[in-house]
């Protein structure tokens, strides 16, 4: 099959790949996506809460910050504002981003303890970390203290997920219920104030933004390279050039919780 620019399928599908393979995935900024991809967001806006609670702390703590580009976009930074990351490439862009504004960004290898003294923050946040280790949480935050995550939720892309790795057994696309994060809050001494759950629609467009997405959100195909795919890329470069644009589901819940 040849396109109107002379292009076959073949050299289509070769082009998008070697590019997104090649760009870089540094840091948590998912503009390389923008026309390729597309992701509905939650309606309760994390980053808009997340700035109005920043701005009237004292001292603020963001867990897994990534390259620090959701936090940057806060207006006002308290005080006392560190953040933690544990990828070099992250920790580099997070610190020229964040130093500037008098944040310190800390390696940390996202297991515990925090490298920080308990009761040490009357703020902490995190956006889509990893995992959560709520007994840490309760630790540094202070009394009355307040936790503010947006987190992904059960089975978040599994379609894509399925496609790479074929059916998953059910107790593992469960692993992120917002129930469970409702529990552990409760056991480390926190008070559960706001939880919220939705399901958005996520497209993706062509076969190199499903490339660039596999490679930056490692955890959706474990171990995913071009070359170990490449006969499921292509399989799948033809269903979306036949069928129009591969449709997933994205899970994502916010969870506010205070220390009693």
């Amino acid at each position: 099959m040849t396109s109107s620019s002379g292009t076959s399928a073949s050299d289509s599908f070769e082009e998008l790949v070697a590019e997104a393979d090649a760009v870089s995935v540094d840091g948590w900024d998912f503009s390389w996506l923008e026309e390729r991809a597309t992701e509905q967001r939650p309606s309760w806006g994390y980053q808009r809460q997340m700035a109005a609670r920043l701005a009237t702390a004292r001292a603020a703590l963001d867990i897994q910050t990534g390259g620090g580009e959701v936090l940057a976009g806060a207006k006002t930074l308290p005080p006392v504002m560190a953040a933690t990351e544990s990828w070099p490439p992250n920790l580099t862009k997070a610190t020229r981003l964040l130093r500037p504004r008098g944040a310190v960004v800390v390696a940390d290898e996202d297991e515990p303890p925090l490298p920080f003294a308990d009761a040490a923050f009357d703020l902490v946040t995190s956006r889509h970390p990893v995992k959560t280790y709520w007994s840490e949480i309760a630790r540094v935050l202070e009394p009355g203290g307040t936790y503010l995550s947006q987190q992904v939720g059960p089975g978040s892309v599994a379609e894509l997920t399925q496609f790479f790795l074929g059916p998953q057994p059910e107790a593992a696309l469960n692993t992120r219920h917002p129930d469970h994060a409702r529990r552990g809050a409760h056991e480390a001494g926190l008070e559960v104030l706001d939880l919220r759950y939705e399901e958005l629609r996520t497209e993706f467009r062509d076969i190199g933004a499903v490339v660039y997405f596999l490679r930056k959100v490692i955890w959706m195909v474990p171990g995913f390279t071009v070359a170990q795919y490449r006969d499921r890329l292509r399989e799948l470069h033809e269903k979306i050039q036949a069928e129009g644009p591969f449709l997933a589901t994205t899970t994502r819940y916010l969870i506010e919780a205070r220390k009693k």
